[in-house]
């Protein structure tokens, strides 16, 4: 195979993982695929739910069995897309160790799981009603819907950044809960052996009381139990305000915190950008039609020494190259270029864990005399340069003049 044979190859490959990936809001072809698997996801748990209720399985059995089965095989298509495209989507490796690094993450192990017990159970029909079970994990597709909307990624964020104290106010319920079992069973034993009956007997009574729930199923006769049941119910509800307090508090400093990450991106706004490649910039030896660049930006001219070049598609980049970029005429795009100091809240952060809009973009990254293209494990350092596309969904309404 020919160098630029390879390099088109890798250029389609590139641009396969931008589609099957999040893409962003101008990428009409990436926000389709994004929406399809979204429908498949949708249409497959309602073909699931609608499935267990008796009346509906015998008038439409054969129609939701279909459904399900074409969801089966999209979502198969989607994890063999992403297996071919693993190693954009994880860069910074060889090709086997993006595939392995995909293959046993969360999402792909998710991935997995949600289309290949539909296939087992053909080969294993005795295992079918077990494999059967493993199905359910196909709901935990529905939280890829996350990664499409921001608002929801503020609260993943607040959960994974609270996880340890919201866990340590789940271990004090759970000895809580313990310690009023083993105290009703002392008060309560005599009165009712049948129903504390031994000290683990009560979990189920610590378990709604300290939920505030209170079936009545299991209640205390005794005139001690009862003030105790009190005191415990009384507990219950500071208790389970913790978690609550936790995450209110945990949105507060979040949304706080994308107030001042969005405040630097004011600093300097730009009509085009130029950049200057070194010997190791990674689209030096690449033909433009190969740059992951916004639908809404373009590459204007390459500045060689004391030429200027109209770009092609088929223009190879130099070292020294002066890259002119910018937005085309009539596109409601903003450029800016973001210095990262020390106290930065972005600093030390990777690029998937920043709250932004999917209107906006880092296209690259200036780190020295280094240039970066960020991917979603790119994490960002004190000094970097950011250069940030925003795309707005209507031009700005220039004032008129009086």
């Amino acid at each position: 195979m020919s160098g630029k044979q390879r390099e088109t190859l890798a250029a389609r490959r590139a641009r396969r993982a931008m589609i099957v990936e999040v893409g962003a809001s101008d990428d009409l072809v990436s926000r389709g695929y994004d929406f399809w698997i979204t429908g498949m996801i949708v249409l497959n748990l309602t073909a699931t739910v609608l499935n267990t209720f008796s009346g509906v399985r015998a008038r439409y059995g054969a129609l939701l069995d279909a459904a399900e089965m074409l969801t089966v095989v999209c979502f198969a298509l989607d994890y063999l897309l992403r297996l071919l495209c693993a190693r954009f989507i994880y860069p910074g490796g060889s090709e086997a160790r993006s595939l392995c690094r995909y293959v046993f993450s969360v999402s792909g192990l998710i991935d997995l799981l949600s289309f290949l017990p539909a296939w087992l159970q053909v080969f294993f029909p005795e295992g079918a009603v077990a494999f059967r079970i493993f199905r359910i994990i196909r709901i935990f597709r529905l939280f890829r819907i996350n990664a499409y909307y921001d608002s929801l990624n503020a609260i993943t964020e607040v959960l994974r950044k609270k996880k340890q104290q919201l866990i340590s106010s789940v271990l004090i319920v759970l000895v809580l809960m313990l310690a009023a079992s083993l105290c009703m069973y002392s008060v309560e034993n005599t009165a009712q052996p049948e129903v504390f009956s031994n000290a683990f007997s009560g979990i189920w009574w610590a378990a709604s009381t300290l939920l505030t729930v209170g079936y009545g199923d299991i209640y205390p006769v005794t005139t001690l139990g009862k003030a105790l049941s009190i005191v415990i119910t009384f507990l219950g509800v500071g208790m389970v305000a913790i978690p609550t307090g936790i995450i209110s508090a945990g949105f507060v400093e979040q949304y706080g915190l994308m107030q001042r990450s969005d405040s630097p991106l004011q600093d300097r706004a730009l009509q085009a950008v130029q950049l200057r490649l070194g010997e190791r910039d990674p689209w030096v030896g690449q033909p433009i039609s190969a740059l992951s660049l916004p639908a809404s930006l373009r590459l204007a001219a390459v500045h060689r020494g004391r030429e200027v070049l109209l770009p092609r598609q088929d223009t190879v980049l130099a070292p020294r190259d002066v890259l002119i970029l910018a937005a085309p005429g009539g596109c409601a795009v903003d450029l800016k270029e973001v210095k990262l100091a020390p106290d930065h809240p972005w600093c030390g952060q990777y690029v998937r864990d920043l709250d932004l809009s999917r209107q906006t973009l880092i296209v690259m990254i200036r780190r020295g005399d280094r240039t970066v293209f960020p991917g979603g494990d790119t994490r960002l350092k004190a000094g970097d340069l950011l250069l940030l596309h925003t795309r707005f969904r209507k031009l700005r309404e220039t004032p008129e003049t009086i």
